[in-house]
């Protein structure tokens, strides 16, 4: 029955992986409630369902477009393949528990905002406010210790970007900003610093190997979001177990 749960939230992931990829493209467009079926964005042909397959559909097709063979984005299958992932591992940690239902929505949220800032360099406020009375609703009904650590979590994520910001005149963004407060919710105060530690290692690593390889250079503008959600997704599953190791080292 287990291996039945894992497949079912496998495949689950997979499916809602790629209607982020959706939202995430979508959203930040101005006329995003007028959008129809998905489309080449080359060639304008609407696309069928089996080519809207999660992975399988960039696998046949060898990642291009049947009409024109324009390439598609790795963006898609990378996001149907991590929300699938993220999904079946919040399922290995928390088992199936309201604690699994707080993790789906966060790892919805995190594969939204890699999609929209990778794209547009924007975390939309659409996104942040419709999450907001989930992730309120959620810390109600699976609160942390203590009660105020969602609202201290809160005010240090916001707080602490919003310095970074004072003192670099623009080194981050704003969004990055309300982002970090959301997720201060979410996490509370300890673990909202564990995500800043892991997003800014995250982020140094790529930044390095992209450098390296000459695919940026140092004025290059690179967007945050993505390592924020990447931090995200390891404190969510592995976030307690870090913290337990690192306290473990001096106590």
């Amino acid at each position: 029955m287990a291996l039945f749960y894992y497949i079912v939230t496998f495949i689950f992931g997979l499916v809602l992986g790629s209607f982020y990829n959706v939202v995430g493209l979508r959203v930040p467009q101005k006329n995003f409630l007028q959008s129809d079926r998905s489309y080449c964005p080359n060639c304008k042909k609407v696309l069928r369902w089996f080519e809207l397959l999660p992975v399988l559909s960039y696998v046949i097709q060898k990642g291009k477009c049947r009409g024109c063979h324009y390439s598609i984005s790795k963006l898609y299958p990378i996001i149907e393949w991590l929300t699938a992932i993220s999904f079946t591992l919040s399922y290995w940690r928390f088992g199936l528990s309201i604690e699994l239902i707080v993790a789906f929505l966060v790892i919805s949220l995190a594969v939204i905002i890699i999609v929209t800032d990778s794209r547009y360099f924007l975390i939309p406020n659409k996104i942040l406010i419709f999450f907001l009375p989930f992730v309120i609703g959620a810390r109600v009904l699976v609160p942390l210790e203590p009660w105020w650590s969602p609202i201290l979590g809160a005010i240090i994520g916001f707080g602490l970007i919003l310095f970074i910001i004072m003192v670099s005149k623009g080194g981050m963004g704003a969004g990055d900003m309300k982002y970090f407060g959301l997720l201060g919710i979410v996490f509370g105060y300890q673990s909202i610093l564990l995500v800043f530690f892991l997003a800014t290692f995250y982020g140094a690593v790529a930044n390095i190997a992209l450098l390296l390889m000459r695919k940026v250079d140092r004025k290059s503008k690179v967007p945050f979001g993505p390592y924020i959600s990447l931090a995200v997704l390891t404190v969510l599953i592995y976030g307690e177990a870090m913290i337990d190791w690192y306290v473990s080292l001096f106590f």
